[in-house]
């Protein structure tokens, strides 16, 4: 294949002990280049060139990685943007959100927006990659699939329904080369000023059911939710349209 495929990864975290690894969903980013592009994938990062987590995806086989050296609490959407752009890459594959950092999942939207590529959510697989153009399967919630057909280039963040990562090799990981290249370092004025903390889920709202019997409660209990009364917003301008999007955000509580 001779379409330039680009992963992008990051460094991930244990969820339970918080230890530095490779992130589960950069992971399967990889896999589903080498799949692509066999050993023609690059891998692209980021941050810390001497960061051991970077090693483990070596040790998925590939050869070298090269590395946007920056220290943490740079600003990577730049200098990501300014590489790809120039590497001349069709496809770039990442990870929804990372593990670690601000983990806003923003990255991949800002960057194709910078770019002016299009941007596919929930990537499980690519189907084939011809006369300037992508056929992929798209995720959809309860194991739906959606076929679409993208121009190149094109940026996509892999869903878990994709391919499942090779496991990391001792000595791929030792041998392969980690190339680091100077960039400019911009400050990331959101981090300097905020203040990052656990996400907390919020309480869900449960409907009040009032049944007779316990078999009438279990019923109501496990029901598919139904959507209620809805709302088509026509020949609004964009002003207005986002006030009752705003009005209605706040009566649910979404927006304080």
């Amino acid at each position: 294949m001779n379409t330039k495929i680009i992963s992008l990864v990051s460094i991930g975290a244990h969820p339970t002990s918080g230890r530095p690894r490779r992130a589960e969903q950069d992971a399967r980013a990889v896999e589903l280049g080498l799949q692509l592009a066999g050993n023609n994938l690059q891998v692209l990062h980021a941050g810390d060139v001497a960061e051991p987590a970077l090693r483990a995806y070596l040790g998925m086989g590939l050869e070298q990685m090269h590395v946007l050296e920056q220290p943490a609490g740079a600003d990577a959407l730049p200098a990501l943007t300014a590489y790809l752009r120039d590497a001349g890459a069709q496809v770039v594959l990442t990870g929804s959100q990372a593990e670690t950092g601000e983990g806003s999942g923003m990255l991949p939207f800002l960057l194709a927006e910078g770019l002016g590529w299009p941007l596919v959510v929930g990537l499980a697989q690519v189907e084939s990659i011809n006369d300037g153009s992508a056929l992929v399967l798209q995720a959809l919630p309860r194991g739906q699939r959606r076929r679409l057909k993208v121009k190149l280039p094109f940026l996509a963040t892999v869903d878990n329904a994709a391919p499942k990562p090779r496991q990391s090799a001792y000595g791929p990981a030792r041998r392969g080369q980690l190339e680091a290249d100077d960039v400019e370092v911009i400050d990331d004025e959101l981090l300097s000023v905020a203040t990052l903390q656990p996400a907390k889920p919020r309480p869900k709202r449960l409907k009040v059911i009032k049944a007779k019997s316990g078999a009438d409660r279990m019923k109501a209990a496990t029901a598919k939710a139904s959507g209620g009364g809805g709302q088509v917003l026509k020949g609004l301008s964009a002003e207005d349209g986002a006030q009752a999007i705003l009005k209605l955000l706040i009566e649910e509580g979404v927006v304080r």
